[in-house]
């Protein structure tokens, strides 16, 4: 099981979106990521992540809600390593499995387990319950068997039972890629009605050519997420600082500004009205921290804007601005005072004080 976890270490994909995040999944042989509707739900496009890749925003071009299937498109120059689709009407209770996601936001985990039941109908679908931990997060993640073929797509868990977990068939999946091929490039959805794959084209005055159900072609044309607001003058700043606001945002008041290996978590407060930066600069050391602590003391005294705290261990630089005050000019300033600040101290602080 370590083997194959490791191998298809690099095929698993992060997935976040203004209101979640979830996982997801290459397969080379249909170029595309397969991941759960519910992830995706509403938007136009996601920002992946993954061990070969930084952050990019990529669009979501096929949306199923009969199936809780979403594909997005894979940015162009990347190589993925691929992963093999299995036969999930082979599996039978009591075959070892290995659920892969990115828990809670958390980067990659796997959790073992075995199948319990292979026909759990909900809503005319039949899913794989098994009885592997899948927590928020791991949604539109691969479930594979011990030879590392995806067998299921993690779906959904039944939040008050022991361990109840329900993955969608791989055979269904499999149908669906098989389906959309003739679609690629295109928007593409199902029709909730007669369930066949419907694009633009296969709707008359709103409704699908081939059954005459009212078609949802909102999902057929998303729109982009739209911050209003003070998240707007938020983007607004975190742009005018040479940053990508929607590669940054992990929800609608939170953003993560990645500067090397320095994450600025910048969060909005409804309740204070105030915008906070923070930055983890280090850990306390074991010895010498009265030197330390004369150091962070002496430099507050020195800054404007931003200070030195401490959190359990860890020390973080802090930006604060009041909403009330708030424009595009002066918090850009502000921000970008912070974020030289933190490339000065996450190279000083070290050097001088062994942490």
């Amino acid at each position: 099981m370590k083997e194959v976890i490791e191998r298809l270490n690099d095929a698993v994909i992060q997935v976040a979106t203004p209101t979640g995040s979830g996982t997801g999944f290459y397969l080379k042989n249909y170029d595309i990521i397969v991941t759960n509707y519910h992830v995706i739900h509403g938007y136009s496009d996601a920002v992946i992540s993954g061990p070969k890749f930084k952050k990019t925003l990529s669009a979501v071009v096929f949306f199923d809600p009969v199936y809780d299937l979403a594909f997005i498109k894979l940015p162009e120059g990347l190589d993925m390593p691929d992963m093999t689709l299995g036969e999930s009407k082979t599996a039978r209770p009591g075959d070892p499995i290995i659920a892969i996601g990115h828990p809670f936001g958390l980067n990659f985990t796997a959790t073992q387990g075995i199948i319990s039941k292979i026909d759990n109908s909900f809503n005319s679908v039949n899913y794989l319950q098994i009885d592997a931990a899948i927590n928020p997060g791991n949604s539109g993640g691969p479930l594979l068997n011990s030879a590392g073929e995806i067998i299921g797509v993690n779906t959904f868990i039944f939040s008050n039972g022991n361990s109840l977990s329900f993955a969608l068939p791989s055979d269904i999946l499999k149908e669906t890629l098989e389906e959309y091929k003739s679609f690629k490039g295109r928007n593409a959805t199902r029709c909730t009605s007669c369930q066949i794959i419907i694009s633009q084209e296969n709707i008359e005055d709103g409704y699908c050519i081939n059954c005459g159900a009212k078609a949802n072609e909102v999902l057929l044309s998303p729109q982009p997420y739209t911050p209003i607001g003070i998240a707007k003058t938020i983007e607004q700043i975190i742009n005018a600082v040479g940053k990508d606001a929607g590669l940054s945002r992990i929800s609608p008041d939170n953003w993560q500004i990645e500067m090397d290996d320095v994450v600025i978590n910048l969060n909005y407060n409804p309740e204070t009205k105030f915008i906070v930066a923070d930055a983890h600069l280090a850990v306390l050391p074991k010895t010498n921290i009265g030197q330390l602590y004369e150091f962070l003391l002496q430099e507050n005294c020195k800054l404007a804007s931003i200070g030195f705290s401490l959190f359990n261990q860890n020390i973080i630089l802090s930006l604060q601005m009041p909403e009330v005050y708030l424009n595009i000019e002066s918090g850009a300033r502000q921000l970008n005072y912070l974020l030289e600040k933190v490339s000065f101290y996450k190279i000083a602080i070290p050097e001088t004080h062994n942490v």
